[in-house]
């Protein structure tokens, strides 16, 4: 099986909640139909509405059809399906190039997110997969309002074979970071992952803290951080389009993880992220292992939840099959 394929197919599983979901009732809109009207485009309005694809990136997609059904360019089911695919991928495809590790020594990567997100979890999983690069990581335990968040680093650094630094409980997150990117200078290492805190006691209090260790990453190393991801928990729906704003209000956020897919039909939310803030999606969570922390790329995501595209206009049902994916090799 060549590899494309086989990266296709090892996503399906991990987004069954949503292709079983929002997917599949937008396929079934297009079941047995021979000609285009205005009522379909009503009908997928309120589908796309449900799978928390947000209000304006809907409006977006529905506008240009009902344009191109107004003008006769789009003239049968079959062509919206495809239109929906295409588009799909152009909002998730970022002209942002790929994330170069050797680009800095060390490489600062701050991951940033809500308490619950996953975000420590992320960085365990991502420190495997850089160790089993040949990278040397450092995790710096910078959520230092929640015990058990250094805790679950500590676990994730013995898991992997990465030193964690911490601070006592309640300390600076700043001062925790600054210490990581000294040591990870002085012992030769690669990657600096830090982590930060989720949640103060409100919000402006939260962002002036991200803001702060930001800064002092960079008395640390000039030009770090050279990346800092957003880690958004794909369960929360619409709610993760706001908390993305917010965060992407306050800090120069460079990439965006989305994770749990594997435990929501509302995977939709990606595409009002990447299409309101035009912001790469570098990796996505789709399960509990390691490996099911997967680069992002955005042709394989959608083949894998829409399913093949329809060959022609005599497959009535364009539904996304049980698999979504060719069994031959």
């Amino acid at each position: 099986m060549p590899t494309k394929r086989r990266g296709v197919a090892a996503l399906v599983p991990g987004l069954e909640p949503t292709r079983s979901g929002w997917v599949k009732r937008l396929g079934q809109l297009f079941t047995g139909r021979k000609e285009l009207d205005p009522a379909l485009l009503d009908e997928i309005e309120k589908v796309l509405l449900t799978a928390d694809i947000g209000v304006r990136t809907s409006q977006k997609l529905l506008s240009e059809l009902r344009e191109s059904l107004d003008k006769h360019a789009i003239k049968d089911p079959a062509a919206v399906w495809g239109y929906l695919r295409r588009r799909s991928v152009e909002i998730l495809t970022m002209d942002a190039p790929a994330v170069d590790f050797a680009a800095a020594h060390p490489f600062v990567l701050l991951i940033i997110g809500v308490n619950g997100s996953g975000k420590t979890t992320t960085i365990g999983k991502l420190a495997s997969k850089l160790q089993a690069q040949g990278r040397k990581v450092l995790l710096a335990a910078g959520d230092t309002f929640r015990a058990a968040a250094t805790e679950q680093l500590e676990v994730w650094g013995a898991k992997v074979g990465a030193p964690v630094v911490r601070g006592k409980d309640g300390a600076d997150p700043s001062s925790v970071v600054f210490d990581g990117v000294k040591r990870a200078q002085s012992e030769d290492i690669d990657v600096v992952v830090a982590d930060t805190a989720g949640r103060l006691h409100t919000k402006k209090n939260l962002m002036e803290e991200l803001q702060k260790v930001r800064r002092v990453a960079g008395k640390a190393l000039d030009g770090a951080p050279h990346e800092t991801w957003l880690v958004i928990d794909a369960t929360s729906g619409q709610n993760a389009i706001a908390q993305a704003q917010e965060f992407t209000k306050e800090m120069a956020v460079t990439g965006i993880v989305l994770t749990k897919l594997d435990g929501t039909a509302k995977g939709g939310v990606i595409l009002g992220i990447a299409d309101q803030l035009r912001i790469p999606v570098r990796y996505i969570g789709v399960g509990e292992r390691v490996e099911d922390l997967r680069e992002f790329e955005a042709d394989d995501f959608v083949e894998a939840l829409f399913g093949e595209a329809p060959a022609g206009e005599e497959e009535a049902n364009l539904a996304p099959d049980r698999h979504g994916v060719e069994t031959t090799t």
